[in-house]
């Protein structure tokens, strides 16, 4: 996998496991490739950005993805679903109802974000919310390999799903839980109070030699989750 993945594009963070930074948002999809299936962790910002992933993921892999994580439910994460039919589509608890009913809410936040109206309003009409929803953890089979879906939120939304990826290293797709590239955004979905709590539970979710992946920026250790659960505390007047 190592070297065609990473002349496309791709950043290799363990075997089979890598991830791609996209570009206008700078958000991070993953890649869990297993012997029967393949996992792909949130879908980018519009139809055209998940086809274009999919494609991409076909011809190195060779297969089809088969399934899809969602890690919480904001545009730059969950509007290229739809590119993936056939998948089955995993998020947290709640997240099913949430898409449906805020769905036009969905596309003005991708429109004041800069995605073109037409695209915005075709990737909400066509969306596909999670199939399977994930109360506390879930372990997928990927054939040769287990995948870990921990809902360890809330925080940046109700709605955050890690994924655990085991191996050496053990690898975590945390999306916006953690941000490297700047401040950790609190929108108005989000729960600044127990946002602290949820990167305990990521940390322990992980372990101290894990790679943390966060939904934007460069792949973190332990170390900065611990510091940046501490700025929130701070900034949020959390009590550790």
């Amino acid at each position: 996998m190592e070297t065609c993945w990473e002349e496309a594009g791709w950043e290799r963070l363990a075997p089979g496991v890598a991830r791609r930074r996209l570009p206008e948002w700078d958000e991070t999809v993953g890649v869990v490739v297993g012997r029967t299936d393949i996992l792909v962790v949130d879908t980018g910002a519009t139809l055209r950005a998940g086809a274009e992933l999919r494609a991409l993921i076909t011809r190195l892999t060779g297969r089809r993805p088969t399934r899809i994580a969602l890690t919480h439910p904001h545009f730059d994460h969950v509007l290229g679903s739809a590119a993936f039919a056939g998948c089955q589509v995993y998020g947290a608890m709640g997240m099913d109802e949430l898409l449906r009913r805020e769905r036009e809410t969905l596309r003005e936040d991708a429109i004041r974000h800069g995605v073109e109206q037409n695209a915005a309003t075709e990737a909400v009409d066509h969306l596909v919310g999670p199939h399977h929803l994930v109360s506390g953890e879930l372990t997928l089979d990927l054939g040769d390999r287990q995948v870990l879906l921990a809902n360890v939120g809330p925080g940046h939304t109700a709605h955050d799903l890690a994924v655990l990826v085991p191996g050496r290293p053990e690898v975590v797709f945390c999306g916006d839980l953690v941000e490297e590239s700047g401040t950790p955004q609190a929108g108005p979905d989000a729960i600044p109070g127990r946002w602290p709590a949820a990167l305990d539970r990521l940390l322990a979710l992980g372990g101290p030699d894990a790679r943390y992946v966060p939904g934007h920026g460069s792949v973190v250790d332990a170390g900065f989750v611990r510091a940046q659960r501490d700025e929130l505390a701070a900034r949020f007047g959390v009590s550790l």
